[in-house]
C-alpha cells in the first residue's frame, strides 16, 4: 500500500461532502481547464524523454506558485494499479490518466477541491471541484490557479483559436464544465430520457460516475459541455447555472413528488428493502452497494428514512469502492473477499446509526 495516499481512503473527499446549494440532487460541480505548454509537442507525438521534461517543467511551476505550495505531489507512473484506482475513485485523476503510460503526475490541495493532472491528454488539466452547485465559486478558484501557473508557464495560445489542445473540441477556452447529479427518481419512473433529450438539444454530454465510457453507478450522472470554441467561459457557466442544471433538478424533483404522491407504498418498499439488505447482507458487490445506498440517500432527502445519518451514507459511497475498500483493509483482496469485506463494513457502519 502507498502510504502517501493511504490516508485519502479514510475521508469522504470534496465530491461527496454533501454540502452546498441543491446538494440533495447536485452532488458536485467540477470545472476543468485544458492547457499545453508552448515549445513542446502534444503528448500524442511526445517521446518518453519529452514527456518527462514536460512533467518536470509543470511540476516546478506548481512548486513555485505561491498559492499552490501546500499541494501534495504524487507520481502516478510510480503508483501500482490499486493506488491509481484509488485516485480515480476520489475523482482526483481520470481513468485515462490512470491507464496511461510514461511520466505523468498529479498534485492536489489538502481539501481535494483542486487538482492538477500532468500529462493526461494535454500537458496540464487544472480541476476544481465543489460540493453542490457552486459554479461561480469553482470558476473563481480555477481562474486564480490558472493565473498563478501562467506566471511561471507559457501556454500554447493562438490569437484566433485561443488555447491549443490535443482534442479539437477543447480548443478555445479549454473549459469543461461538469455537474454530477443524483437522479434515482427519474430512473425509477422511467423518465430519464427527458434528461437525455434536454442534453442533446443543448449539445451536452451525459456520462456515468467516473466520466466518459463509464456506467451510471448509484444513479449518479455527469452532465458536461461538449464545445468550447466560440463561447466565453462565463457564458458556458451561466448556461449551466441558470438553465441546464435547474431544468434537470426540476425533472428529478417532479419525479420524486410523483413517487411520494402516487406510488408511496412501492417507493417505501424499495427504500426499506434497500436498508434491510444493507444491514443484513453477507456478500455485496460494488454495483449492488451503490444502488442500495442510492435508494437510501433518496429516502433521506424525501423524508421517508430518518434513522440513518446522511454523512454515513456519503462516506460509504466512496469507502465501498474496490480500491478504497482494499486500502481500508490494508491488503489486496479477491473479488469474493471484497464482497465479504464490503458487506461487513456496511453492516458495521449502519449499526451505529
Amino acid at each position: 500500500m502507498n502510504k502517501s495516499i493511504d490516508q485519502l481512503a479514510r475521508q469522504a473527499g470534496e465530491w461527496l461532502r454533501g454540502e452546498g446549494p441543491m446538494h440533495e440532487i447536485v452532488i458536485s460541480t467540477r470545472i476543468r481547464l485544458a492547457r499545453n505548454i508552448a515549445g513542446f509537442t502534444f503528448l500524442t507525438r511526445a517521446d518518453a524523454e519529452m514527456r518527462a521534461e514536460i512533467a518536470d517543467t509543470i511540476q516546478a511551476a506548481v512548486r513555485k506558485a505561491k498559492d499552490l505550495r501546500g499541494f501534495t505531489h504524487v507520481d502516478v507512473d510510480q503508483l501500482d494499479e490499486l493506488g491509481r484506482n484509488l485516485l480515480v475513485e476520489r475523482q482526483l485523476i481520470s481513468r485515462q490518466h490512470a491507464e496511461g503510460s510514461g511520466a505523468r503526475k498529479v498534485a492536489f490541495d489538502p481539501s481535494e477541491a483542486s487538482s492538477l493532472m500532468i500529462n493526461e491528454e494535454d500537458h496540464l488539466r487544472i480541476q476544481v471541484m465543489r460540493s453542490g452547485l457552486q459554479l461561480e465559486e469553482a470558476w473563481k478558484q480555477i481562474n486564480s490557479i490558472d493565473d498563478a501557473l501562467e506566471k511561471h508557464l507559457e501556454y500554447a495560445f493562438h490569437p484566433q483559436f485561443g488555447y491549443l489542445t490535443t482534442c479539437p473540441t477543447n480548443i478555445g477556452t479549454g473549459i469543461r464544465v461538469s455537474v454530477m447529479l443524483h437522479l434515482p427518481a427519474l430512473r425509477l419512473t422511467n423518465e430519464f430520457e427527458r434528461v437525455g433529450q434536454a442534453a442533446k438539444d443543448m449539445k451536452l454530454a451525459v456520462r456515468g460516475l467516473f466520466g466518459e465510457g463509464t456506467e451510471a453507478l448509484g444513479d449518479f450522472f455527469q452532465v458536461s459541455n461538449q464545445i468550447t470554441l466560440g463561447r466565453e467561459e462565463t457564458e458556458i457557466i451561466d448556461d449551466f447555472h441558470h438553465v441546464v442544471i435547474p431544468k434537470i433538478v426540476e425533472y428529478e424533483q417532479a419525479a420524486r413528488a410523483a413517487l411520494l404522491e402516487k406510488r408511496l407504498h412501492a417507493l417505501d418498499d424499495k427504500l426499506f428493502r434497500a436498508i434491510g439488505t444493507l444491514q443484513s447482507a453477507r456478500l455485496m458487490s460494488s454495483n449492488e452497494a451503490m444502488q442500495y445506498l442510492s435508494h437510501v440517500r433518496m429516502g433521506l432527502h424525501t423524508g421517508r428514512i430518518k434513522t440513518i445519518d446522511l454523512q454515513t451514507i456519503n462516506e460509504l459511497f466512496i469507502q465501498t469502492q474496490p480500491a478504497h475498500l482494499q486500502f481500508l483493509q490494508g491488503q489486496r483482496l479477491t473479488g469474493e473477499q471484497r464482497s465479504i469485506a464490503r458487506a461487513s463494513l456496511i453492516r458495521a457502519r449502519l449499526s451505529h446509526n
